[in-house]
């Protein structure tokens, strides 16, 4: 009876659980090896593994990951540094440093498709937007941000959404440093970049550490701010994997296909999220 009551209480969670994740990854395995049109849902059949060559083998499918790693690094360096010297500045005390506070994190809480049509409408429209304004104040002809820099102005977008997450963390970070090694450093004459190099960068480290493996794993499968501003174009400059995925399965209508590529996706998503835990590990050991 001891052992029965536990296994009961945990039942629910393990069924949800399963009903959650574990029938739709079955499903989507036996998808992926079958020809599933959804134009020509009478000709299905076992096909192996002719999904997986014919996404792989897609001319759009090594634009893709390049787009996609582009994507993931530009915005987990613009984050942790920009977050970095954010936190920094903000960490001192000063008046109304409450209100900005407040003011850095919202745009975190901003919904990814109002964020994209903001950038799109707001900032980077040619004839009315912010930046076109701007450029028009200095004499410069306005750019075409989502047509001449789509990949580019994605990032932007990403970055300003994702920048408020790093600048919390780090703000939580430097708030629990030793204050008085702090005092003691700048009694002993250290000057600030050497107390930024020995004392708050060290002290970063493990949070540092967390917000890569954390925005890594969401920043995989970006889609609604390409889907609302770009489609994944001009042509494929601005496609990365998740958006391809939804090419095939909502565009082409191949489940098939589409549920190879979301496979492989899982496949690359757990090899980068076992990389980063083994890294915040060693980090927390330290």
């Amino acid at each position: 009876m001891k052992r029965l009551l536990p296994r009961l209480l945990l039942t629910p969670a393990i069924a949800t659980l399963f009903l959650w994740m574990i029938v739709p990854l079955v499903m989507t395995l036996y998808f992926s090896v079958i020809r599933y049109n959804l134009m020509q849902p009478d000709q299905t059949g076992f096909v192996g593994l002719e999904n997986f060559r014919y996404f792989v083998t897609d001319a759009s499918f090594w634009r893709s990951i390049m787009n996609t790693l582009t994507l993931l690094g530009s915005v987990i360096l613009i984050t942790v540094v920009l977050g970095v010297l954010i936190g920094l500045l903000i960490n001192e005390p000063f008046a109304g440093r409450g209100i900005v506070r407040v003011l850095l994190i919202s745009p975190f809480f901003v919904m990814p498709t109002v964020n994209a049509l903001m950038w799109k409408n707001m900032m980077m429209n040619p004839i009315y937007g912010v930046l076109a304004q701007v450029w028009a104040f200095f004499g410069a002809a306005p750019i075409d941000w989502l047509t001449d820099l789509p990949l580019f102005s994605v990032i932007v977008m990403v970055s300003w959404q994702w920048l408020p997450f790093a600048t919390l963390i780090f703000m939580t970070s430097l708030q629990s440093m030793d204050r008085e090694q702090l005092e003691a450093a700048r009694m002993d004459g250290a000057t600030y970049f050497q107390q930024l190099l020995y004392l708050y960068i060290p002290h970063l480290g493990r949070s540092v550490a967390v917000v890569v493996m954390i925005e890594l794993i969401f920043l995989l499968s970006i889609f609604a701010e390409i889907y609302t501003t770009t489609g994944g174009g001009p042509g494929d400059a601005s496609t990365n994997l998740a958006f391809l995925i939804f090419k095939q399965a909502l565009l082409n209508f191949d489940a098939g296909v589409a549920s190879a590529g979301a496979l492989l996706a899982v496949v690359l998503a757990n090899i980068a999220a076992i990389f980063l835990i083994r890294m915040v590990g060693k980090n927390l050991d330290k």
